[in-house]
């Protein structure tokens, strides 16, 4: 008798655990023409339940060592590129070609030990000593903004995911970050590496489900402090709308036209992390 295999439950990441959709809505993946799994569509409910777990694990984060950020994430990059050949099949499934889902994920790989080379090294660059008129010390310090919400793009859906995520986390922020609608299964694979990394539990959470339903609440969440977006002019407008009002930054992004754009160089630049974080002037007597 023929053994059918176990197919897998995706759910979605988050607060360190894998959860159901408060929607209990899915949608089916294929592999190779022929179903694989469902995925969650997630609601409303399911983006502020992530944005309260994002902010609860802020400010332990944030506390953290920049040296220690920066073990974090080279080791998230190890893990991955310990499961590279798993990822780049899935990539495939989504469509990709082979050669193309295996360099994807070797950019991957690599942006996250670059960024992760940067934790220790971006306030040296962005802040600095300030001269004054005075007996005092003046000094420009990079202190993270908070939660960010993340919308990845549909073109390479792990490693434009990565691209996004990789300096907003360096730079010490938590984020919600909705997969790409068209490629979700990479981002839950991600989950799966992310949950067993050394990451802090609501660090990063991954939802999966629909751009046109989670805008609105991307935009208006008074929770979200900032807001890295790829999405049509419609939704690039709704965003735009909904941060003004709220008072968040926003980077807001066009779909990508082409893979080679998330592989650009430009994407390492340390004005990566500048995009998400604050700076804060202190002033201190000489002397003193």
């Amino acid at each position: 008798m023929t053994r059918l295999p176990v197919t897998k439950t995706p759910k979605v990441f988050v607060g360190g655990a894998f959860v159901r959709s408060e929607s209990g809505r899915v949608r089916s993946v294929s592999r190779r023409g022929e179903f694989f799994a469902h995925v969650p569509v997630c609601s409303r409910k399911d983006l502020r339940n992530a944005v309260e777990a994002a902010a609860k694990a802020g400010p332990g984060w944030a506390a953290r060592t920049a040296y220690n950020r920066g073990q974090i994430l080279y080791r998230l990059g190890e893990m991955l590129e310990s499961r590279a050949d798993e990822m780049a099949a899935r990539l495939a499934d989504a469509g990709a070609r082979p050669a193309q889902a295996s360099a994807e994920v070797a950019a991957a790989v690599d942006r996250l030990i670059h960024f992760a080379g940067w934790c220790d090294k971006f306030q040296q660059v962005l802040g600095g000593a300030n001269p004054v008129s005075g007996p005092f010390f003046n000094f420009t310090l990079c202190e993270p903004m908070g939660v960010i919400g993340l919308i990845a793009d549909d073109r390479c859906p792990l490693l434009g995911l990565v691209t996004q995520l990789a300096p907003i986390v360096a730079a010490g922020n938590t984020v919600v970050a909705l997969a790409s609608e068209a490629a979700p299964y990479p981002a839950v694979l991600l989950g799966e590496i992310l949950a067993v990394s050394d990451l802090p539990a609501g660090v990063v959470n991954l939802l999966t489900g629909s751009r046109k339903e989670l805008i609105p609440t991307f935009a208006t969440h008074a929770h979200l402090r900032g807001l890295d977006a790829v999405a049509d002019l419609d939704g690039r407008r709704t965003l735009g709308a909904g941060a003004a009002d709220t008072v968040k930054r926003a980077k807001l992004r066009a779909p990508a036209a082409r893979e080679a754009e998330w592989l650009d160089a430009r994407h390492d630049r340390v004005e990566a992390i500048k995009d998400f974080v604050e700076f804060k002037t202190v002033w201190h007597p000489v002397g003193a």
